[in-house]
């Protein structure tokens, strides 16, 4: 048992190393890294806000892109808690030195990260969403972990309060509004980030309207479809003629550079090598990698001197140097 802990002790200050040396020169309050012992595994839920990221496929060894959308936010946001929802944890899981989880000892290291089980009945409780849940067959739906995914973000956001992330958003700074969606271009809003207050009614219609109009063969239906049109009855939707950002009645209505300066069709362009990429990316808080269109399994890679490389080590650089730089493709 001493060799297992030295071994894991030897493990996490190597984290630590890297983490300092890549951070201490650009950022004087890096957001640290504590030692831990191997993951607990309860059956609790998060207690408070934070910035959420989930997964809700039985997956427990999350790619170099997971762990940069969760290492990102929290080195953006270090004075929140950065919560980390996998649907595989569960108390069968044995998390240890020996586990050859790599990705999660590596996040559990970094001091405002958190990783919980994800329970959909226990997240849906006390929602609109749960008599849908408790009636529904997903081996009838066709889309149903995107959809679930959907319901999840929802019930997230408005149970605790603060802001949801798909797994494939990178974080550049910190959004500076609480209350917000964001467009993926002029009339259409994304679901992959939104952020509001705990109980926010909109997220509360929102779940409701989910539920009415429930459509398990469409991709889509549940997610941006769904904050389109609920957004679309409190306002008229905005053109983003201009760079500027609009309000909704009582929330932002963020413009799409500020996660979306490369659209879907172009979403090759993250691994390419492109000069001065940076200029782009002015007006972003984040950049959403379009993994869902990435079927051909494009990896961030070492020494390649491309969009994502740069990106990864300038955001995430803890799994840069540990998961990408270590393990070249």
């Amino acid at each position: 048992m001493w060799l297992k802990s030295l071994a894991l002790l030897l493990m996490v200050l190597s984290f630590s190393f890297i983490y300092w040396r890549t951070t201490h020169k650009q950022n004087p309050k890096p957001t640290g890294i504590r030692i831990t012992d191997p993951l607990p595994i309860t059956l609790e839920m998060p207690k408070e806000s934070g910035i959420f990221f989930i997964e809700t496929t039985d997956r427990m060894f999350p790619p170099s892109l997971v762990a940069c959308s969760v290492e990102s936010a929290a080195r953006t946001y270090p004075n929140k808690t950065v919560y980390f929802l996998m649907k595989g944890l569960t108390n069968e899981i044995s998390i240890n030195i020996n586990s050859n989880y790599t990705a999660l000892l590596l996040l559990a290291s970094v001091k405002n990260v958190k990783i919980f089980p994800l329970s959909f009945e226990e997240l849906f409780k006390d929602t609109p969403l749960s008599p849908w849940y408790q009636k529904i067959d997903p081996s009838k739906q066709r889309f149903w972990i995107h959809h679930v995914s959907d319901a999840c973000r929802a019930a997230l956001v408005w149970k605790y309060g603060g802001i949801y992330m798909d797994t494939d958003v990178v974080s550049l700074r910190p959004v500076p509004v609480e209350d917000f969606l964001v467009a993926e271009h002029s009339h259409s809003c994304s679901s992959s980030v939104l952020g509001f207050n705990r109980h926010h009614p909109f997220l509360w219609d929102c779940m409701v309207d989910y539920v009415i109009n429930y459509n398990g063969d469409m991709w889509g239906q549940q997610g941006p479809m769904l904050y389109t049109r609920m957004s679309a009855k409190l306002c008229k939707m905005p053109d983003f003629a201009n760079v500027g950002d609009a309000m909704c009645q009582n929330f932002s209505y963020l413009q799409p550079k500020r996660f979306y300066p490369i659209s879907y069709p172009s979403w090759r362009r993250y691994y390419e090598k492109w000069e001065n990429a940076e200029s782009v990316f002015n007006l972003s808080y984040g950049l959403h990698f379009w993994n869902y269109m990435n079927k051909e399994h494009r990896e961030v890679t070492a020494g390649s001197d491309t969009v994502a490389e740069h990106l990864f080590k300038e955001n995430c650089p803890l799994t840069y140097y540990s998961l990408v730089k270590r393990n070249p493709s």
